[in-house]
């Protein structure tokens, strides 16, 4: 037990701890003064602390486990997205959260992320690193993502559903794909992206309309605030300028921890969540802003390490689909609050205020350390 922990990348925890203290102290500011939101920064150490918990069990558990039981965790996880589209709680419009008791709500989207990731690596690894094929490969990964996928969108949960497929696109990569295939999905993708595109600028008006009948209002509006941010009104821009303006307020050095509650930041919804990067902008400036992104780097850098040095190469795609998924969350999250993405509802991984994402990030991290502690027992298998 104690040579499997001592496996444990240094380096990874020293940022987790890192996180863990960034993370507390942006919520902290973000909640102070109102009684909306008691005790997130308490919350976020108490989710923390069972984090480091989940870490150290998951590094002591064999992760071929999840590789074998990948099937299983599928249909819980399938069974899960379904109930909680007719049993979950309706929140902003979507319906992606179980309440449970304590003010805790548990999303089971996230779960699906993780899910996704083991049961693609257990199909690629069946071909022990040769090229994919259309039929017999990509087929069945497709069906298999496709479902959960769906799952998520009709809650509507764009900002996850689109994490998926990112996921899949990464590990894809990774498992050996043949270029032609790789060529007919890049203009797949570059032609849905024109058709979406000019679609939504040819019948702006009918799409709104149907949209506002189906009490998705909120997507439209965040749409085309990115594709047409001329066309769209001050309201539906509002969270867009108003972080970008709170964000370039805050300069090189930032005004100073528990001082940026700016009026523009006061009208950004959920700065303590999806709207957390505007908070160390502001008060910290893009010296903070620069660090937190190092802190990022040097996490990923250390993944993609584990993942070479992996005998198994089930294991390596684990560590890639874990890595897509933060690149994409990061890239995503910080892209939408300065102007280069469209606003969508998803965290920053590990600073952001929510239970299930960082329990299911920590999860995460508990796999990698578990790949590097076993990667010896494999070589003897």
């Amino acid at each position: 037990m104690i040579n499997k922990l001592k496996k444990m990348d240094a380096g990874i925890v020293i940022i987790l701890v890192l996180f863990m203290i960034i993370s507390t102290l942006l919520v902290r500011s973000a909640t102070y003064g109102n009684s909306e939101f008691p005790n997130y920064d308490v919350k976020t150490l108490i989710f923390y602390g069972i984090g480091f918990i989940v870490v150290l069990l998951i590094t002591l558990l064999d992760y071929r486990l999840f590789l074998k039981g990948w099937l299983y965790l599928y249909v819980i996880c399938i069974v899960l997205l379904i109930l909680v589209y007719f049993f979950g709680a309706d929140i902003n419009g979507a319906r992606s959260w179980f309440k449970l008791p304590g003010g805790f709500q548990f999303q089971p989207a996230e779960m699906a992320k993780f899910v996704l990731i083991i049961g693609i690596a257990y199909l690629m690894g069946r071909k022990g690193g040769d090229k994919l094929s259309f039929t017999t490969d990509l087929l069945p990964i497709a069906a298999f993502s496709f479902l959960p996928f769906a799952l998520v969108m009709i809650q509507p949960d764009l900002g996850n559903a689109i994490i998926f497929l990112v996921i899949v696109l990464g590990m894809l990569w990774i498992g050996n794909v043949k270029y032609s295939h790789v060529l007919i999905g890049l203009a797949a993708v570059i032609g849905g992206l024109v058709l979406f595109v000019t679609l939504f600028t040819t019948f702006n008006g009918e799409i709104k309309q149907y949209l506002d009948d189906h009490e998705k209002g909120h997507w439209y509006k965040r749409i085309n605030t990115f594709i047409d941010p001329n066309s769209a009104s001050d309201d539906d821009k509002h969270q867009s300028q108003n972080a970008k303006i709170a964000i370039g307020s805050g300069g090189l050095t930032g005004d100073g921890y528990m001082k940026g509650d700016s009026k523009n930041r006061r009208f950004i919804p959920y700065p303590y969540s999806d709207s957390i990067f505007v908070v160390i902008g502001e008060e910290f400036g893009f010296q903070g802003s620069a660090v937190l992104l190092l802190l990022y780097f040097l996490l990923i850098y250390r993944m993609i390490i584990i993942a070479f040095q992996c005998y198994d190469l089930r294991a390596s795609f684990i560590v890639i689909g874990i890595v897509s998924m933060y690149v994409f969350q990061v890239f995503q999250n910080v892209g939408m609050m300065i102007g280069l993405m469209p606003i969508t509802g998803i965290t920053l991984p590990f600073i952001s205020y929510g239970g299930t994402s960082l329990l299911l990030n920590m999860l995460s991290i508990g796999i990698v350390f578990s790949i590097r502690a076993h990667q010896e027992k494999y070589q003897l298998d």
